[in-house]
């Protein structure tokens, strides 16, 4: 293996990882194709949610975080079906997901409301970036020692979606503004930093990666089908309210779990 390694010229752009097959230690050269360009498409859509939100297009910014997560979601599902899994793609993913769930949400909730309050904007919208850090180190350290049926604390992504549902949900109902410029601007900066905070927490949440694998009752696909019609309904509006229930969920659960102890 250390030959292999020894061959490397230096020159050339290539990757080298250390794997074991068959319980041999091996060295691999190369990458994943396509789990990896989808995991640049959603560091193109981060990169492209903060030029814009910097020019003041928060719509368009929002949009391409949310973009950004229906991605991250699809390249590990594309790395297991092909099993393309790598330790290289662990790590572009994870930071891809700081750009485009750490500092883009952060840029755009600043940009939006948080620039009036100066540092303390500032700050507000660094805990979120901080936090979401934290988040993504804590969980590959914890990669395969953790129960994959649950998060540890706000998955990043999910953060992202309930600050940019809620600069959409502002975008929307825009008679606010002027109005109720100064409890819109302190309430995102409470709720910047409360996200932020949530990612960072022991408070455990179903990550529902097993949950495709299971039979439900058929009520529950009627169900399903009633909360798509709410959520079209207006679907800003729609989205913040089903972050916000998932986000209590794990608090409510934790508070269970500590009251039965």
């Amino acid at each position: 293996m250390l030959a292999d390694l020894d061959d490397y010229d230096g020159l050339t752009f290539e990757v080298i990882e250390a794997e074991v097959a068959d319980g041999t230690p091996v060295v691999s050269r190369g990458v994943y194709l396509v789990p990896n360009l989808i995991t640049t498409m959603s560091l193109l859509s981060g990169f492209f949610s903060i030029l814009a939100s910097t020019q003041g297009h928060f719509y368009k910014a929002s949009l391409a975080i949310f973009l950004s997560a229906i991605l991250d979601g699809a390249d590990g599902r594309v790395a297991r079906m092909l099993n393309a899994q790598s330790p290289f793609g662990e790590q572009y993913d994870s930071l891809a997901d700081m750009l485009a769930f750490g500092v883009a949400p952060a840029i755009l909730i600043y940009s939006f409301a948080l620039m009036p309050l100066g540092r303390v904007g500032i700050a507000c919208a660094f805990i979120f970036t901080a936090c979401a850090a934290f988040r993504l180190a804590r969980f590959n350290v914890q990669i395969g020692v953790v129960d994959k049926k649950y998060f540890v604390g706000l998955a990043s992504p999910l953060a992202a979606i309930l600050v940019t549902s809620a600069v959409m949900v502002a975008v929307d109902h825009n008679q606010w503004i002027g109005k109720y410029d100064f409890y819109i601007t302190m309430l995102c900066a409470v709720w910047v930093v409360v996200s932020g905070l949530l990612m960072v927490s022991n408070i455990k949440y179903y990550s529902f990666k097993e949950f495709d694998k299971k039979k439900v009752p058929f009520v529950a696909l009627i169900a399903g089908v009633l909360v798509m019609g709410i959520v079209l309904y207006d679907i800003p509006v729609g989205i913040l309210a089903i972050g916000i229930i998932y986000a209590l969920s794990g608090i409510v659960s934790t508070l269970k779990s500590k009251v039965k102890t």
